[in-house]
Parts: C-alpha cells; sequence; structure tokens
C-alpha cells in the first residue's frame, strides 16, 4: 500500500513539473494595454493562418520617458543613421570574406503587433555588419551605463550570434568599414554553436602596464539558455554596469547573472593572487575618478557645442502626391465600444488605430519634414552588429542606451511587454504544450500514463473491495462463524481425538506389559523351583516338564510379540517400551 502511494506521488511530481515548466514562462508583470475582442484581418505583410488572434492590442512607437544616449525602434521601416558595411574581413577566404550580409527591416512572423517593426538579419552563411553612432556620447564616470535590446530567433538557431558591440570612440572610427577588428569597449548578447549556449558579457581592458588591450570575458549564467534560445519568442536582454565596477544582467528583466568586473571575469583584471592591504588607508589625496580629461587636450576651433547628433537634409524635397492633411493611422472604423466599457473605470474609449488606406497609395501622410542625416561634425561612440549566422530571420528591436534603468524598463514596458503580452495569450492549451512535449521527449508518455493510471487504480482498489472482504465483514456483523473459522474448529476437534487415542492406546500398552514383566517373574520362580525338582526328580517327568516349558514360551513369546505389534500400530510416533524376553534354557 506504501508503494502504490509513493508512485501515486512521484507521478504527480513529474506531471507538476512539467506544467510547472511552461508556466515558468510567464512572469507575473503588469503592463498598460487596451485589449479588446475582434477577428483580426490579414494583412499584405502577415500571414492569417500563422499570425490569427482573439484580440488586438493597440500598439503605439515607444517614446524614452528620460535621458538616454540611444534609442531606435525601427517603427519607420527604414534604416535612417545606420550604416551598412561594405568592408572586407582580414585573414579569410576572397569567397565569404566581404560583409555582404542582407538587413531588412519588417515585422516578426509571429505574435505581431500592428505598426511594429525590427531589423532583421536575412542571409545565411554570411557576414553582417551594421552600426549607428550615439545620440550622446555616453562617459562612464558617475552615473550607470544600461544597455538593453530584444532578439527573437524566429526560425531557431543553429550557429550563430547576436550580439551587439557598443563601439569605442576613436578618431578613425568609420562605420562603412566597421569589421571584427573595429575596437570596441563591451560585447554583449546571446551566442551559440553547437550544443555551445552562450550569453556573452566581454569588455577591453587596457593594461596599465604595457598598454595592452585584452578582453574579459564574463562567467556563464547560471540560466537555461537552450530554451530561451530555442522557443522562437522574443526575449529582452539588459546589462547594467554601475560606477562601482558591479554589474548584472537581465533576461526578460529576471537576473540571471551579477558580480565585479574586477574578479568575476576570466581572466581577472585583478589576478587572485594579489589581496588587499589590511594595513592600507585611503590617502587624503586619493580621486575617486578612474578618469579626468585630459589638461592638455584644446577644444577644436571648428567644435559646435550646439551641434544635434542629426540634421536636415538641405538636399531633400517633398515627394509628388505628399497628402499633408491625412494622419498616417486612423481610427479603425468596424471597431465598436465593448458593452462592459465603464468609463469611470477604463477611461474614454478610443478605437484601435490602423493604417490610413489613403496613404497607401501616396508617398506618405502627414506634415513633411526634412529627413535627418548624420551630422559630419558630430563625434561619439556607436553602437553595431557584426555577426556571422547559420540561421536567417534573426530579429532585432528597441535598443535603448541610457544611465537609468527605471527608463529601460519603461521603454521595454511599452514595447517587448506587448509583445509578451500577445505571445502569452496565443500559447496552446496545457494539453497542447504537454503533447508538445512528449512529442519532444517520448518518454514523458511513460509519466503521463503512470500519472492517470496510478489514481485509477487506487480508487479501483479502495471503492470496488474483493468479495471476500464483504463477505467477512458480513459475518462480523451478525456474529456468525464463518466458513474458514468452522473448518479450523473441526480439525482442531480431530487432533483432539487422534491425542486422546494416543494415549489410550499407550496406557493399555504400558499395562500389558507390566502384567507381562509379572508372569515373567513368577516363571522365573517356577523354573528355580524345577530346577530343584530336577535334581532330584526322576528322567522322565523332566521331558515332561521340559515340554511344557517350551509350550509355555511359545504361548508367551506369541503374546509378547503380537503386544509388540499391537503397540507399534497404537502409539505410531510414541515412546518404544523396551520388552524383556523369556530365557529358555535347554538341557
Amino acid at each position: 500500500m506504501k508503494l502504490l502511494w509513493l508512485w501515486m506521488c512521484l507521478g504527480l511530481l513529474c506531471l507538476a513539473a512539467v506544467v510547472r515548466s511552461h508556466e515558468e514562462e510567464d512572469n507575473d508583470i503588469e503592463y498598460e494595454a487596451q485589449v479588446e475582442d475582434f477577428e483580426e484581418k490579414p494583412t499584405e505583410t502577415s500571414d492569417p493562418e500563422d499570425n490569427s488572434q482573439s484580440f488586438q492590442v493597440t500598439y503605439k512607437t515607444p517614446v524614452p520617458t528620460g535621458e538616454v544616449n540611444f534609442a531606435e525602434t525601427f517603427d519607420d521601416g527604414s534604416l535612417d543613421g545606420w550604416k551598412i558595411s561594405k568592408t572586407m574581413k582580414d585573414d579569410t577566404a576572397d569567397e565569404i570574406a566581404k560583409y555582404d550580409g542582407k538587413w531588412e527591416v519588417e515585422p516578426l512572423k509571429e505574435n505581431t503587433l500592428p505598426g511594429d517593426k525590427g531589423l532583421v538579419l536575412k542571409s545565411r552563411a554570411k557576414h553582417h555588419a551594421i552600426a549607428a553612432m550615439l545620440q550622446e556620447p555616453f562617459v562612464f564616470e558617475e552615473k550607470p551605463l544600461v544597455v538593453q535590446y530584444e532578439v527573437n530567433f524566429q526560425d531557431g538557431i543553429d550557429c550563430g550570434g547576436a550580439y551587439m558591440k557598443l563601439l569605442s570612440a576613436t578618431d578613425d572610427l568609420d562605420l562603412e568599414n566597421f569589421y571584427d577588428r573595429t575596437p570596441y569597449t563591451i560585447m554583449f548578447g546571446p551566442d551559440k554553436c553547437g550544443e555551445d549556449y552562450k550569453l556573452h558579457f566581454i569588455f577591453r581592458h587596457k593594461n596599465p602596464q604595457n598598454g595592452d588591450y585584452e578582453e574579459k570575458q564574463a562567467k556563464r549564467a547560471d540560466v537555461d539558455l537552450k530554451k530561451i534560445y530555442s522557443d522562437k519568442k522574443t526575449h529582452l536582454y539588459t546589462l547594467v554596469l554601475n560606477p562601482d565596477n558591479s554589474f548584472e544582467i537581465f533576461i526578460d528583466q529576471t537576473s540571471v547573472s551579477k558580480g565585479n568586473l574586477l574578479e568575476d571575469f576570466i581572466p581577472p583584471v585583478n589576478p587572485a593572487k594579489e589581496v588587499d592591504d589590511p594595513n592600507d588607508s585611503k590617502p587624503d589625496d586619493w580621486d575617486e575618478h578612474p578618469k579626468i580629461p585630459n589638461p592638455e587636450e584644446t577644444k577644436p576651433d571648428d567644435w559646435d557645442e550646439d551641434a544635434p547628433t542629426k540634421i536636415e537634409d538641405p538636399n531633400a524635397v517633398k515627394p509628388e502626391g505628399w497628402l499633408d492633411d491625412e494622419p498616417e493611422y486612423m481610427s479603425d472604423p468596424n471597431s465598436e465600444k465593448p458593452e462592459d466599457w465603464d468609463e469611470e473605470m477604463d477611461g474614454e474609449w478610443e478605437a484601435p488605430q490602423v493604417p490610413n488606406p489613403a496613404c497607401e497609395t501616396a508617398p506618405g501622410c502627414g506634415t513633411w519634414k526634412l529627413p535627418l542625416i548624420d551630422n559630419p561634425n558630430y563625434k561619439g561612440n556607436a553602437v553595431g552588429l557584426e555577426l556571422w549566422s547559420m540561421t536567417s530571420d534573426i530579429y532585432f528591436d528597441n535598443f535603448i542606451i541610457c544611465s537609468e534603468k527605471e527608463v529601460a524598463d519603461r521603454w521595454a514596458a511599452d514595447s517587448w511587454g506587448l509583445k509578451k503580452l500577445v505571445a502569452s495569450a496565443n500559447e496552446p492549451s496545457v494539453l497542447s504544450q504537454l503533447k508538445t512535449a512528449a512529442e519532444e521527449r517520448p518518454w514523458l508518455w511513460i509519466v503521463y500514463i503512470l500519472t492517470v493510471g496510478l489514481p485509477l487504480g487506487l480508487v479501483v482498489f479502495f471503492c470496488f473491495p474483493k468479495k471476500t472482504d464483504e463477505l467477512a465483514a458480513t459475518y462480523k456483523k451478525t456474529d456468525a462463524r464463518q466458513k474458514d473459522v468452522k473448518e479450523a474448529e473441526e480439525k482442531e476437534e480431530e487432533e483432539e481425538q487422534e491425542q486422546e487415542e494416543k494415549i489410550r492406546l499407550e496406557r493399555r500398552v504400558k499395562e500389558e506389559l507390566a502384567a507381562s514383566a509379572k508372569e515373567e517373574e513368577e516363571e522365573d520362580e517356577d523354573e528355580e523351583e524345577e530346577e530343584e525338582d530336577e535334581e532330584s526328580g526322576a528322567v522322565g517327568e523332566g521331558s515332561h516338564e521340559e515340554e511344557e516349558d517350551e509350550e509355555g514360551n511359545k504361548t508367551n513369546e506369541s503374546v509378547s510379540e503380537d503386544e509388540m505389534k499391537d503397540a507399534d500400530e497404537g502409539t505410531g510416533d510414541g515412546p518404544k517400551q523396551p520388552v524383556r524376553k523369556r530365557r529358555v534354557r535347554k538341557e
């Protein structure tokens, strides 16, 4: 019985583990979104079979809520501000050395948001490189550095990376010649080849003694990266660096790794053999700033403090047919206010926005503005993607670099949070998830069978007992003797009778043996008397007595043999009684 309960508990725990593994994907994060029941209509850029949804999320291009150094959504459908590299990779065969991988701006294949687009790596087995200047240069001194962006391996990942690089500010930085040896400060993001799943965080450190730069690789994150890289969902990667040299890495706003820049890297910045001197004290003139402005440097004569990152293109001309009075998006005329909408609780209802059909045939809608181009006078850092991949359709979106994590979190809530909301709503049922898990791991079918079969077996065992048990319960209620009890009593009575019979036989044999022994004593006395008489008696009488003695001996012998036989048959395994035989003397 204990074994049955043990198996049942084991099966339930296995089932709970399988269900829990799927539920862990859904964090309890609330996002502001308007959700309404509707039948989504297929668009020209989406497949109705893949993107069918039972609801719609109103998406608006996120806008940073604080100061940022870089922010990019790609929702305008263009690569304005980005430079695609056209250089060649060193020390590589000519047929694969060129950075000729293609980039496109397009929506997600699955769980799409109307109006949301991202940067997509389109080529397989090619080198890709693209970069953009930061809108504001970042100086890592007193404020944290926050780097965040989204990645979706839409077709899975065989071998390739999806990491980004924060390029170093150098005088010879040329984004059109961006390649693998372009100096960078930080490299961060996912990478995978074969069964080796990595989440890179690498920074280049300058050796203070010889001036050489070394790459420092953070220790592996304690998280199941295989599941994250293979579920074909959009995931959010965040890196936070603090002025005290501590760092923390987040995936989907969940911390997966943290440590210190000086200790938790391979190789460490400070070797393990070095320890703090307990007798040392901070000098009075100690300066906490690792870097200070170079006092020998002077500002160039052509430096403009007020120059923006981008300026309007003076050569641009408004296209003919531009609809200035038509908005790019308009209220959906087919949308209706839900019956359960409460304006006091939910606010004023607004119809979801859809693309204006009048803008589909026109060059554009709304107030026309001069497009922005890179400011030739701007100098600073850059962010870039330099990748090689054997898998295409890797999706990147919503890059942001700032100094406050709250700004990055709000940015994520208005972008990645809505993607997660749509993906969660389109999740298959628990049964479908269990079936999918069993298809990937066939041994789970055994767990399912045991989990379902054991409770059923226990129900049958306890609720439908055998008839003998019911009969036994009936006898207990009526106080009547059961059949097996009667048989035991009868058998016991027979054994008692047999025992009594044995005792009687033994007693009888003992009495007969005692009587026989007494007769033998008397006969011995008679023999002694006869011997005396024989000495004085006649020969004839002696012969006559001898015949009588022989007859008596035969009689006694026959009686003794009969008694011994009866004793053996009556006593069975009882103790054997010694029998004294009569001695016959022959003269």
